[in-house]
């Protein structure tokens, strides 16, 4: 009876944290961020748990996993909405790399060290730093990479406009202001509202409306 109880919960849990994570979106642990990472490990504490005592009433880890998916599902949807709550709760990328050349100072704010940098950039099959343009760390920890290309006019797309709001450090980076920017929207008719995504490359600014989103 006891290893009944034992394969039956084991089962069960299973397939529940199967439907949790449909449920979440996730695909792959190198894509959760850290409010995401968090959940997973006290998903896994609580179905332990219960796997262990298997006298207990099962309800007593059903309704935390459901209150922590729920709780997950709210702040997800309100990080989707809020740039700064997102910012707050998941962070920012930051460049590592820009034009070959390594920022220490950022990957110390991100206590993100050079072997970590030189294995990662040498599962890219990088040789050298020398070859890569620009290295991104993401929130998730994934560093991502572009190599440097064979046109050295070739430039990394840098993102002016998030989801309708302007990105000011990025207006300071490329040297133009937020009256620049007003006037390219005018000239293209285009509200700030209405803009999910906009990216100033090779002296060109280039706009992904809403509603063009299907």
């Amino acid at each position: 009876m006891r290893y009944f109880k034992v394969f039956y919960r084991t089962t069960f849990f299973y397939v529940l944290i199967a439907l949790v994570y449909r449920i979440m979106g996730k695909r792959e642990i190198g894509e959760l961020s850290i409010i995401d990472f968090i959940v997973s490990i006290f998903i896994a504490e609580l179905v332990a748990i219960s796997i262990e005592n298997y006298n207990s009433n099962v309800l007593l880890s059903i309704i935390p996993i459901i209150t922590l998916v729920i709780l997950e599902l709210i702040s997800a949807y309100i990080a989707m909405k809020k740039k700064k709550i997102r910012t707050k709760l998941e962070g920012e990328p930051s460049v590592i790399i820009e034009k070959g050349i390594i920022n220490f100072k950022e990957m110390k704010n991100q206590r993100y060290n050079l072997d970590d940098l030189l294995m990662q950039l040498r599962n890219e099959s990088i040789k050298s730093i020398e070859d890569v343009d620009y290295a991104i760390l993401e929130t998730s920890g994934k560093l991502s990479i572009f190599k440097k290309q064979d046109d050295p006019k070739s430039t990394y797309p840098l993102p002016i406009i998030l989801d309708a709001e302007i990105q000011k450090e990025v207006l300071n980076k490329i040297q133009k202001d937020e009256y620049w920017l007003e006037k390219e929207l005018k000239k293209e008719k285009i509200e700030l509202s209405n803009i999910f995504y906009a990216f100033y490359r090779e002296n060109n600014l280039y706009i992904i409306q809403k509603d063009k989103i299907k």
